[in-house]
């Protein structure tokens, strides 16, 4: 399920436009034609990281973004952007700060990286949903990773349904997410890239720091006190 991310700059022709393929990687457009020295995988290795530097000379990760981070190192965070996100199904688009566009691309090239721990969140790209807020990506993720554990118990394993095991992904990634940052901090000048990685690991850090709180605050819209009674399948 290919998706085309396009950015248009206001007053200006020019577009930016990016291919993410995860059923082809070699039709996706986000590499650089040859590996920056900052996505070497021994610089900034995630404390974490279960891949070696002997087997492993590029970060997953960093080498899916190269192209994006460079492209965005010299634009001011704020300027403002029609991104259009164009999928199989549908197409979205939006006028926002550069920020919210590369949040949602660079959240997407990384779940579809070949990164151990990052890849994890393939099952959030598979429904990808573009300029996501708090609320929306807190219903995703946990709708998704309860979906794996009903999965899990179809298949006769053991299935977490308190959640332990979502807020221990996000602790991983938020060594992840730190690594990443300084990583990119490294090999780029501009705010655009460390804005929108920043804003993106505040969503994921609400998983693990405040995933009761977070759940409260949606739970009107999925139950009322007079839905409390016996379920009604048994």
């Amino acid at each position: 399920m290919a998706i085309e991310y396009r950015f248009y700059f206001q007053d200006d022709e020019a577009c930016l436009s990016y291919l993410i393929d995860p059923d082809n990687s070699k039709n996706s457009t986000t590499r650089a034609s040859k590996p920056a020295s900052w996505t070497e995988l021994k610089n900034c290795q995630c404390s974490n990281c279960p891949l070696s530097a002997k087997d492993h000379k590029y970060c997953p990760a960093a080498v899916d973004m190269e192209r994006v981070i460079e492209d965005f190192s010299r634009l001011p965070a704020m300027r403002k952007v029609d991104v259009h996100v164009l999928t199989p199904e549908r197409e979205y688009r939006k006028v926002t700060g550069i920020e919210e566009g590369l949040r949602s691309l660079m959240g997407l090239i990384m779940a579809e990286s070949n990164c151990p721990i990052l890849s994890k969140l393939r099952p959030m790209a598979y429904t990808h949903l573009p300029f996501t807020n708090q609320s929306e990506f807190i219903i995703r993720s946990v709708g998704t990773y309860l979906l794996r554990q009903f999965y899990h118990r179809q298949s006769r394993n053991q299935a977490d349904w308190d959640l332990k095991g979502l807020i221990a992904l996000n602790q991983e990634l938020r060594l992840v997410n730190q690594a990443l940052w300084q990583r990119v901090n490294n090999g780029s000048p501009g705010d655009s890239n460390l804005k929108a990685l920043l804003s993106f690991f505040a969503m994921s850090s609400s998983v693990s720091f405040s995933l009761e709180a977070q759940l409260a605050k949606v739970r009107p819209a999925f139950l009322e006190e007079t839905d409390l009674g016996p379920f009604e399948g048994e």
